[in-house]
C-alpha cells in the first residue's frame, strides 16, 4: 500500500519545495537540508525526498552536487512564455518566430467524431493530423494536436509542417482566416504528453481548444493544446467600461494594450532608478 501512495507523496513534497523556491522562502544559492532532515520534516522516506529533488533538478531549480549537497539555483531559469488571450493570431505568428518546434506525427486520418463534427466533415472524411511540441531554448512548453480538413492539408508537406507555423501555411493555401473560438481549462498529463513535455504522468497542464474559421464561417483548423503552467501563461488586459451603475470589465483592444505597455516601460525604468 505504501508503494502505491509514495508517488503522490513525492509529488506533494516537490510542489511544496518548488513553491518555497518560487516565492523566495528558500533563497537562491542556499543549501537545502540533507535528505534525512527533509524526510523527517515532510514525514516521508528518503527515497521520496530523492525523487522530489530529482524533479526539481530536472527543471533547473536546484543543483545536486554528490557528496556536497543540494543547492537552490533560483525561482526558474526559463522565463515563461506569455501571450495576450485577446490578440491570439498576432501572438501565434510571433511565437512561431521566437520558438522552435518538433514534429512528432504527421498523417491523414478519420478524426474522432467530436472533431469531425467541429470541422463540419462528413462521415468518413479525413483530416490532416499533426502532433508537435513547441519549445524555447530547448525547454518544451506546449504539446499541440491539430486537425485540418484534408482539402487544406494537401496544400503543404510534412517538411513544411515541421518548419513553418500552421497559420502561415493555412494563409498560403488561400484560406482567409477571420475568427476563432477557444476555451481554456485544466487537465492532467497522459503518457505521451508527459514524455514530450518532460513531466511525470498526471502532472497538471493548461488545456486549450481552438476552432479557427475562414471569412465564410467554415472551420479550417481544430487545435487541442496542452501547456506546462510553469512555462506558459495567458494574460488579458482589461478596462472599465459602461455607464455608472452598469460598469463592467472589458478586454482592452490590442493597440491600446500595446500603447499601455509602452507607456508603462518608462515608468518601470524610472521607478527602478529611483529605488537604487
Amino acid at each position: 500500500m505504501e508503494g502505491a501512495v509514495e508517488p503522490f507523496k513525492a509529488r506533494r513534497t516537490y510542489l511544496v519545495l518548488r513553491d518555497r523556491i518560487a516565492n523566495g522562502a528558500i533563497a537562491a544559492g542556499s543549501r537545502l537540508p540533507g535528505e534525512p532532515d527533509l524526510a523527517a520534516e515532510h514525514s516521508v522516506s528518503r527515497v521520496t525526498i530523492r525523487r522530489a529533488l530529482d524533479q526539481l533538478a530536472q527543471e533547473g531549480l536546484v543543483e545536486r552536487r554528490p557528496g556536497v549537497g543540494t543547492f537552490v539555483l533560483g525561482p526558474g531559469l526559463i522565463a515563461p512564455t506569455v501571450v495576450d488571450f485577446s490578440d491570439v493570431f498576432t501572438h501565434l505568428k510571433e511565437m512561431g518566430r521566437r520558438t522552435e518546434v518538433r514534429l512528432l506525427a504527421f498523417g491523414y486520418v478519420v478524426p474522432p467524431a467530436a472533431i469531425a463534427e467541429a470541422l463540419g466533415l462528413a462521415p468518413g472524411d479525413r483530416s490532416q493530423r499533426a502532433v508537435r511540441v513547441r519549445q524555447m531554448a530547448g525547454a518544451p512548453f506546449s504539446y499541440l494536436t491539430t486537425h485540418v480538413p484534408e482539402r487544406v492539408g494537401l496544400t503543404y508537406s510534412e517538411a513544411e509542417m515541421a518548419t513553418l507555423p500552421l497559420l502561415s501555411l493555412l494563409e498560403r493555401s488561400g484560406v482567409k482566416v477571420a475568427r476563432a473560438r477557444q476555451s481554456i481549462g485544466a487537465t492532467l498529463a497522459g503518457p505521451e504528453a508527459a514524455q514530450a513535455l518532460q513531466l511525470e504522468i498526471g502532472a497538471p497542464l493548461l488545456s486549450l481548444t481552438r476552432l479557427v474559421e475562414d471569412e465564410e464561417g467554415r472551420p479550417v483548423e481544430h487545435l487541442h493544446a496542452l501547456y506546462r503552467p510553469d512555462r506558459f501563461a495567458f494574460e488579458m488586459q482589461l478596462q472599465r467600461t459602461g455607464a455608472d451603475g452598469a460598469r463592467r470589465w472589458s478586454p482592452l483592444p490590442p493597440q491600446a494594450a500595446a500603447h499601455t505597455e509602452e507607456n508603462a516601460a518608462p515608468r518601470k525604468a524610472k521607478n527602478r532608478k529611483a529605488s537604487t
